[in-house]
């Protein structure tokens, strides 16, 4: 966690602009630095303007909103390479199944990003430091035994 402390100055937030950031994987605030410090593991703080990031709770959005992107994209092609070419059903597991994973796995990350400045844009959970849900601190990591 970086020493910067941030003030809110309780300024409207765009929530497109927001979106668009965390979509790229960047800071909601800044646009610069990045959200994320693993796959999908949101950092606790922007390295470049140390925006508090830790508040976010995506939790189970993201997958439902990938399940719901990739379903759009991949049923109406697998209905329509079956409606034109009615491949055998080995050969629609050994395109879809990969297109499936592959789609849903490059798009986890983007709609998680814009998930997360959408709760930044409308000081969801605690990223409005007056709200009563508002945490000073990250949560401490859980201490491993020996």
């Amino acid at each position: 966690m970086t020493s910067m402390t941030v003030i809110d100055d309780g300024a409207p937030r765009a929530p497109g602009t927001a979106m668009m950031r965390g979509a790229m994987c960047r800071c909601p605030k800044c646009g610069a630095g990045s959200m994320f410090r693993g796959y999908l593991k949101v950092a606790d703080d922007c390295p470049v303007c140390g925006e508090a990031l830790y508040h976010h709770r995506a939790d189970d959005a993201p997958p439902y909103m990938v399940i719901v992107a990739v379903g759009h994209i991949v049923v109406p092609i697998l209905v329509l390479v079956e409606e034109i070419f009615r491949p055998a059903i080995w050969l629609h597991l050994a395109i879809f199944m990969p297109l499936t994973l592959l789609l849903s796995l490059a798009f986890l990350p983007p709609i998680k990003g814009a998930l997360v400045g959408l709760q930044w844009a409308l000081r969801m959970h605690g990223f409005d430091p007056r709200s009563p849900e508002h945490e000073p601190l990250p949560p401490a990591a859980p201490s491993k035994a020996p």
